[in-house]
């Protein structure tokens, strides 16, 4: 059986660690570190390094996409008081995952799917027909997964503290951050 080479859009290293493993055993597998949505700046670079970690500790290559973070804002912005799982979440997936399957499609990989969907907060379905558009418009296919299925989550928070990783308490987006202290203030802590 030949295996098909498939590039994963990662977000964080405690998603690519349960996914990317997962993965190994049937595809040769490139991940594919692309989120100008994380903010600040630090946490970005924060994120990077641990998925550094995790690509070296499976073996797997990395590549680093651009940090477009104006075009990203700029695409965000309108939707800024969108709640976590709103518009705003979508037009992220798709900037994301359009990055991705053009990446995939330059390198002449065979598909492309993301880490994405392993996270309680992501909608896996969302994420899917979001990948399928692209995956038409491209002339790729795209590997839709729930990852969070069958325990994924729960096995990755597990896996994740095993190998000492750094798990992140939102999304990544300013967005996020600012809706993670909201609901902070608003409990009294």
């Amino acid at each position: 059986m030949n295996k098909k080479r498939i590039l994963v859009h990662i977000c964080c290293a405690p998603d690519a660690l349960f996914v990317m493993n997962r993965l190994l055993d049937g595809f040769f597998v490139t991940g594919y570190f692309e989120n100008p949505n994380i903010f600040p700046p630090e946490e970005h670079a924060l994120r990077l390094t641990e998925t550094q970690k995790v690509a070296e500790t499976l073996s797997f290559d990395l590549l680093i996409g651009p940090n477009d973070r104006e075009v990203w804002n700029h695409r965000a912005a309108k939707y800024a008081e969108e709640p976590e799982k709103g518009r705003r979440c979508d037009i992220c997936y798709a900037h994301r995952l359009q990055n991705t399957a053009l990446e995939a499609v330059d390198r002449n990989f065979d598909l492309f799917t993301t880490v994405m969907t392993l996270s309680p907060l992501k909608k896996a379905s969302s994420i899917h027909r979001i990948g399928r558009m692209f995956a038409r418009r491209y002339g790729i296919e795209f590997l839709e997964a729930d990852f969070k299925k069958k325990d994924g989550f729960l096995q990755s928070v597990q896996m994740s503290h095993e190998h000492g990783l750094y798990r992140q308490n939102y999304c990544g987006c300013s967005f996020s951050l600012k809706d993670r202290e909201r609901r902070r203030q608003e409990k009294g802590g």
